[in-house]
């Protein structure tokens, strides 16, 4: 099954949302990286460790 934002929020309401978390995470001293709101972008994961755990939100 792969990922959609078909039931997501209405995009000015979700970059509030997502702006409320990343300033949470900030306040909690969680290195916290972003990226542009709602843009395409292209990533990559390089695993440092015996495992790689999947975590379904």
């Amino acid at each position: 099954m792969r990922p959609s934002f078909s039931g997501g929020a209405a995009p000015d309401r979700a970059q509030a949302l997502y702006e409320y978390f990343v300033e949470r995470c900030r306040q909690q001293a969680i290195n916290t990286q972003t990226g542009r709101f709602a843009a395409d972008m292209q990533v990559e994961l390089v695993n440092d460790g015996p495992v790689t755990f999947w975590l379904q939100v």
